[in-house]
């Protein structure tokens, strides 16, 4: 298991660079495409955000936080479901998971669905992070639709 609380010395060239990659490519190539809505960044964290336009919803923003030997990224999907019976739509996440390459759906301790994934530094390139959100797009186009009606269905009538 890879759990960044455990690492006794990260290495500090590969966060550096890291970093740099992070705010080259974000700020720069992915700001600039024009799907993308914003690109911020808080250094204080450090963690990026990338706010990008979606056919099924508003939009959507992917969380790129840096730690010190992997990158966590992860998008709020969804608000915990009202009532008991989550069973259907936890089974359609579930399964979805099966296939899914680059990202996972997960339910947070608060009950909100996210999808959520990370890399090691050391396979972090420009190519990767396209991969990822690339991965995060497609996931949210296919499934956001589906998540919202297996959620909140409509009473009978």
């Amino acid at each position: 298991m890879i759990d960044d609380e455990f690492d006794a010395r990260p290495d500090p060239a590969l966060l550096a660079a890291a970093t740099a990659l992070l705010h080259d490519h974000l700020e720069g190539a992915v700001a600039a495409e024009p799907w993308v809505q914003v690109v911020e960044h808080d250094a204080s964290i450090p963690r990026w955000y990338v706010r990008f336009g979606c056919e099924g919803r508003d939009a959507a923003t992917i969380y790129f936080d840096l730690h010190q030997r992997s990158l966590h990224y992860e998008v709020y999907f969804l608000p915990a479901p009202p009532g008991d019976d989550h069973e259907p739509l936890y089974r359609a996440l579930l399964g979805w998971n099966h296939a899914a390459y680059g990202a996972r759906f997960s339910i947070g301790p608060d009950g909100d669905v996210y999808l959520t994934g990370r890399v090691l530094l050391e396979h972090l390139d420009r190519a990767e992070l396209d991969r990822i959100i690339g991965s995060i797009y497609v996931l949210t186009e296919r499934y956001f639709p589906t998540v919202v009606r297996l959620a909140y269905p409509r009473p009978a009538q």
